[in-house]
């Protein structure tokens, strides 16, 4: 018992003392302001928690809209002892993050990155002559006119999906995260995955679905701003986080090893083709960089790709699936539209693309309706600085809210409703709105948004042309109804719903369905 009193008395007087030191640290990290400057306006801040019990840490992109619409398009909220800018509007994103690049790209110091293993990811790495490098990677191996190089692997992955959905048709999201593995797994360490059941590919998606879970915006804010926290022993309650960050790091350094591995070994031998790994491995000694220095550049960016690849891909497509079961008469045009370009005795190509806009501006809608970043991955200000009057703390956590953006009812009236024509002209051609905002700002744009979005527009196309998706049905022949819901998190996805799947040709089997993708190549 004794032993037990002395246990607990430690534990109180740790906890706190660790309250002594929040105080004492909330205290002295409020900023001190200029002469002449004020922060921007924001809701009430409570002494140590800040703003954040106004927070729905479910949806916080939704409360962030709501703010706006109180105090303007960009405001000031403290969550415990950081300080936060939030952007609402597309224009003061651009303004800051793309006009005045040089002080908002760098990211905010997360705690909680070490701990899962993902502080190489060049996502959330810090502003340095390190990122640059393996942004310079990233950029050459996934530039714009080097897409056409992507494209016959990008179709064949999409017939390999199509094979998988006639295959086993309820199991369309596991498929969508195959489809997306492995494009991005062909494109970076030429590694063919399996069309079903790949191992390499389910380690991927175990992990990002650990760390996209447990890294929301919400909590990354609590251990950055009070890291001592990581100190605690993972038994308490609410540290669910040191629980299972053991094994998310595991699979986040398996993730950078093994593909990378693979492709070392296939160069070695001579059996690998092209790919971003190879193709700078290959030339190591003519970087101008220290070849050591350079060739761990190139397996971190590769781990980033696959990582972000997998993810980006996959939800737009659970998207895109949701609302054509939504809206049917979208998509029987679009189907309409299709035969009425390929006929029925092949599957589309991208030769077909610029005969086939609506297909884009579904794609786009897709993005826009619900974007997979709703909160983008936040910037930190380098330097303090004065936008339109209001001073910028340096080292505050800059925050655009994509969401907020892709809901601008001015720009994208009903906004919550699913239609594709909004990016269409009257005469049937595209807009030039790319909803590149989904993609993110300045020099931390994803850099393999062309990859992504060519991956998608040719799954796209290709379920459209050969499956109907509709409404599952009970036991007694009844519609079940859908309830769209989203999951929270760094990413947001929808929910598995139940649905029907079924070819278009009443006679589609496996063997027409091959014959049909042979005659396509």
């Amino acid at each position: 018992m004794s032993d037990y009193l002395t246990l607990a008395g430690g534990i109180e007087a740790l906890l706190a003392a660790f309250a002594i030191s929040v105080v004492v640290k909330t205290y002295f990290a409020k900023p001190k302001l200029p002469h002449g400057v004020q922060l921007p306006p924001g809701p009430p801040s409570l002494p140590l928690l800040g703003s954040v019990l106004g927070v729905d840490v479910s949806e916080p992109w939704v409360t962030y809209k709501a703010w706006g619409s109180q105090y303007g398009n960009v405001f000031y909220t403290r969550l415990f002892s950081q300080d936060n800018i939030i952007i609402n509007s597309e224009e003061v994103a651009r303004d800051l993050l793309e006009n005045r690049s040089h002080n908002y790209s760098d990211r905010p110091e997360i705690a909680t990155n070490e701990l899962f293993g993902v502080d190489y990811t060049t996502a959330f790495m810090r502003y340095s002559s390190r990122w640059r490098l393996q942004r310079k990677v990233l950029q050459q191996s996934f530039r714009q006119d080097a897409m056409s190089d992507f494209q016959p692997m990008q179709t064949g992955k999409a017939h390999e999906l199509l094979l998988n959905l006639l295959e086993d048709p309820l199991d369309y999201p596991k498929h969508l995260e195959a489809h997306s593995g492995s494009v991005i797994m062909s494109a970076v360490y030429s590694y063919e995955a399996a069309r079903r059941h790949d191992h390499m590919i389910a380690r991927a998606t175990m992990a990002l679905e650990i760390i996209l879970k447990e890294m929301r915006p919400e909590v990354a804010a609590i251990f950055s701003a009070f890291p001592t926290l990581l100190r605690l022993p993972s038994w308490l309650p609410g540290m669910r986080l040191k629980r299972v960050s053991p094994l998310a790091k595991e699979l986040a350094v398996e993730n950078l090893e093994k593909p990378f591995a693979h492709t070392e070994r296939g160069l070695a031998t001579g059996s690998i083709s092209s790919c971003m790994v190879a193709d700078h491995l290959l030339k190591l000694h003519e970087s101008g960089d220290d070849p050591s220095w350079y060739k761990k550049a190139v397996k971190e960016s590769a781990a980033t790709a696959f990582g972000a690849g997998v993810e980006t891909t996959a939800s737009v497509l659970m998207n895109f699936i949701l609302a054509m079961i939504l809206q049917p008469d979208i998509q029987e045009k679009a189907h309409a539209l299709i035969e009425s370009v390929v006929g029925s005795k092949r599957l589309p190509t991208f030769q077909d693309r610029q005969s086939l806009p609506y297909v884009d501006a579904i794609l786009r809608e897709c993005m826009r309706w619900h974007p997979v970043f709703p909160l983008a991955i936040m910037h930190a200000a380098i330097e303090s600085d004065v936008y339109k009057g209001y001073y910028i703390p340096k080292g505050a956590i800059i925050t655009p809210n994509v969401w907020a953006m892709c809901r601008n009812e001015e720009k994208y009236p009903n906004a919550s409703e699913f239609n594709p024509d909004r990016f269409l002209n009257s005469d049937g051609t595209l807009t030039d709105d790319t909803v590149s905002m989904v993609w993110g700002f300045g020099r931390r744009i994803c850099p393999g948004r062309h990859l992504a979005e060519s991956s998608l527009w040719s799954a796209m196309v290709c379920m459209l042309a050969v499956f109907k998706f509709s409404k599952a049905r009970d036991e007694t022949g009844r519609e079940i109804e859908i309830k769209p819901q989203w999951h929270g998190g760094l990413t947001v996805r929808p929910v598995e719903f139940p649905c029907s799947i079924t070819p278009r040709n009443a006679e589609m089997d496996m063997m027409t369905l091959q014959h049909l993708i042979k005659v396509s190549v």
